[in-house]
């Protein structure tokens, strides 16, 4: 029986409003013989009948959790699936909110086979009108001869009494927010430090060497954490801007829809976003600059743009100064709030 060279996961990304139009993206634009497994994470009903619908005309597999995972807990569903059938050379991640231009997985699956790249990251776009504002074209997260310390597991900063970690780790995602067509001529295949999940192609077989994806990372530095393990094991990641995808949920992002609500501030919570930068800095022996002091006092900030915003913008008739106090009055009301919804979010794991 003919097995595709390509697995394709699709994981939730922070809500549902895109799935459908995604997954007709994906199989519009994807030219590349390929076998689909599609983790639905508690959807609501009607994308679960969508999806259970599509997976019978479509022949794909749908594995179905009936609580919210992680994006890293729902990968590795989709890749304990992968791994229980005959393997494919390659896995590809994608989010549930990507939109994907012709093309996109044959310039992956080339770019692998003609570099032996361990990971492949698409040219990742945002916004409307598709393709066409970068979010991503790869990036670094350490100086060139900081992270060849840190793969050969040599501290780069001086050990002394005061201070607490071997590395830092200070994070730049190449031409953010620029025009494709401004950076065109800069936009080339090449090595780089990270991609990230939006779109990423894996040689499975690297899983039998570094394991499955860390369920520590709830909420973010996941696709950190991932580089940075496939460089401490002595793979190769290519950014290979032929392939170009477009995720829709960037801030500020299209208006959340209700029955995303639940979901959404489970993702986003505070309690998952502080144990995933806890858990970063710990794993790596990082040091505790800048870059962690100010995510951790922003914890809450998509949960702002997303729920809390827009309220406020329905209040225009107010004076700023007024505003302004009702957005604080309703930002720890939704600290609250979150924290509730957090805590019987764990308690139902529990039971």
């Amino acid at each position: 029986m003919y097995s595709p060279d390509v697995t394709i996961i699709v994981v939730p990304r922070e809500r549902f409003q895109f799935a459908q139009e995604s997954l007709e993206s994906l199989y519009q634009n994807t030219h590349h013989p390929f076998s689909l497994i599609y983790v639905d994470n508690n959807s609501p009903v009607d994308l679960q009948d969508y999806l259970k619908t599509a997976a019978k005309e479509k022949g794909f597999q749908l594995l179905r959790s009936d609580r919210f995972l992680s994006p890293n807990q729902a990968r590795n569903l989709g890749l304990n699936q992968a791994n229980q059938q005959t393997p494919s050379k390659y896995i590809v991640f994608v989010d549930n909110d990507v939109i994907f231009a012709p093309g996109w997985l044959t310039a992956l699956v080339n770019c692998a086979e003609e570099t032996a790249a361990t990971v492949v990251g698409s040219l990742v776009c945002q916004y409307r009108p598709v393709h066409t504002i970068v979010h991503c074209a790869g990036g670094e997260y350490m100086p060139t001869e900081d992270l060849a310390k840190f793969i050969q597991g040599v501290p780069s900063v001086p050990q002394t009494a005061d201070i607490k970690g071997k590395w830092q780790v200070s994070e730049k995602t190449y031409f953010q927010n620029r025009s494709v067509a401004e950076v065109q001529d800069q936009l080339k295949r090449q090595p780089t430090g990270f991609v990230e999940f939006h779109s990423m192609l894996v040689r499975q077989d690297i899983f039998e060497q570094i394991g499955l994806l860390d369920e520590g990372f709830s909420c973010t530095k996941e696709y950190l954490d991932f580089c940075m393990l496939i460089a401490r094991a002595g793979g190769t990641i290519y950014l290979e801007p032929a392939s170009v995808v477009t995720f829709l949920t960037h801030p500020p992002a299209p208006s959340l829809k209700w029955s995303d609500l639940p979901y959404f501030m489970v993702r986003w919570s505070d309690a998952w976003e502080r144990q995933s930068l806890l858990h970063f800095q710990k794993k790596w022996d990082l040091v505790e600059n800048t870059y962690f002091v100010k995510r951790l006092q922003k914890l809450g900030r998509r949960r702002r743009e997303e729920v809390i915003q827009p309220i406020v913008n329905q209040f225009n008739f107010l004076s700023t100064a007024s505003r302004k106090w009702l957005e604080k009055r309703l930002v720890v009301l939704e600290k609250r709030l979150n924290h509730y919804v957090s805590e019987r979010h764990k308690r139902g794991l529990a039971d």
